[in-house]
């Protein structure tokens, strides 16, 4: 039998080789995801308090009768549909493409929205509505038109 004491390293010794890469990653990964939700948070969070920019065109989705008889009677909008969706300004804020997560009382589905705002108005370019299973788009706009 041999005798012999064996010294066990210390922990920052037998792991550095794995934990600085690790590290290296997460801080990169996290910088990453930082600058890029960063400009899309504000134009998300600029969206959601811009109610009217979202409710008009529901409005004008409920009186659709196509999405009438495939989603059903529209739900009001919930905070975490804009935190799923996706919203871009452009033209010193005076442009907007919105895409949220709608619910109705049949199925679900996204809505497009692209509009311009002038002054107080908003000028919908385009309102669309796509849903999965069957794939299918409605339009609800094919000419501009503008809101109060």
């Amino acid at each position: 039998m041999n005798n012999q004491l064996i010294i066990e390293q210390n922990w920052w010794k037998r792991n550095w080789k794995w934990f600085l890469p690790t590290l290296l990653f997460s801080i990169l990964t996290g910088l990453f995801l930082a600058l890029s939700i960063d400009g899309n948070a504000t134009d998300i969070a600029q969206a959601y308090s811009d109610n009217s920019l979202y409710e008009k065109a529901i409005e004008k989705a409920r009186s659709n009768e196509r999405v009438l008889e495939i989603i059903g009677d529209i739900k009001p909008i919930d905070k975490l549909a804009f935190i799923e969706g996706d919203a871009i300004y452009s033209n010193n804020n005076s442009s907007v493409a919105l895409s949220l997560r709608i619910e109705g009382s049949k199925r679900k589905g996204k809505i497009d929205i692209i509009a311009d705002k002038n002054g107080t108005k908003w000028e919908y370019k385009k309102i669309n509505i796509r849903i999965k299973n069957p794939k299918e788009e409605i339009q609800i706009l094919k000419d501009s038109i503008e809101v109060h």
